[in-house]
């Protein structure tokens, strides 16, 4: 049976793929795991390195080719679609999530006692520039305190979460930023755990203040809608009458 799913959404990150892998097979030794990567529309071959780099791990890989880029949510909706893990991991492709910290989070999954629950990374000394870190901090606090997620960093990439409970979530473009906010509106547990980041080497970002800003603006109004319409019933009794798998 497969335990984890680590899922990587991926576009024109050739240079950083192979060594992510590497170390993700690396960080599941002895865990049955597999490896999905979307491909979101890239043009550098990330797909042509993902094949490479697979002949040498000793672990499942699966490799998702969008035929034009969708966005980071829909890439790993795609690729928690095609999962067989008990888990999904999710980290993103561009190596500043630090694989060494993932069973850091399951070690803290392990003591949740909650059908839905989410393991959030909290960064630690961010390797972003001054003026990547004054966006992120502006947009945590006003994210945190519409939204009340008691979720210091929803920014950070690396996360746990049942596969079970990510396919309940509701699916719209940018849902990845919101998965904390998403799971507690579930009546699930979300708990933030520190771990290490890292300076892109190789590559760029693609995300700038401009488009987070309008894009987040709207989703958090849209995220905040759906907790006030969300539901979660207590079911205070069940009985199964004339039911034959109850004789």
């Amino acid at each position: 049976m497969m335990q984890f799913s680590v899922v990587l959404p991926a576009k024109d990150e050739a240079d950083n793929i192979d060594s992510l892998l590497n170390e993700i097979h690396q960080a599941l030794q002895g865990k049955a795991h597999e490896i999905i990567v979307v491909d979101d529309g890239s043009s550098d071959g990330t797909g042509d390195v993902v094949k490479r780099t697979a002949e040498t791990l000793a672990c499942p890989v699966q490799l998702i080719t969008h035929q034009q880029a969708c966005g980071q949510s829909t890439a790993l909706y795609t690729a928690v679609q095609h999962a067989r893990g008990d888990w999904i991991v999710v980290l993103d492709a561009d190596g500043q999530n630090d694989p060494a910290d993932i069973p850091n989070l399951y070690e803290r999954v392990q003591t949740i006692d909650a059908k839905h629950l989410c393991v959030i990374g909290h960064r630690q000394k961010r390797k972003d520039t001054p003026w990547k870190r004054f966006q992120s901090r502006i947009a945590n606090r006003f994210r945190a305190f519409v939204l009340r997620d008691e979720t210091p960093d929803t920014g950070c990439g690396l996360k746990i979460l049942p596969r079970h409970t990510y396919l309940q979530l509701p699916y719209f473009h940018h849902m990845h930023r919101f998965i904390p906010a998403l799971v507690r509106r579930m009546g699930g547990s979300v708990q933030s755990v520190a771990v290490n980041h890292r300076p892109r080497t190789q590559g760029v970002s693609k995300y700038n203040a401009w488009n987070r800003f309008w894009a987040g603006l709207l989703d958090i109004m849209g995220v905040l809608w759906l907790i006030h319409r969300s539901r979660q019933p207590k079911v205070a009794n069940l009985e199964r009458l004339n039911d034959e798998d109850s004789r």
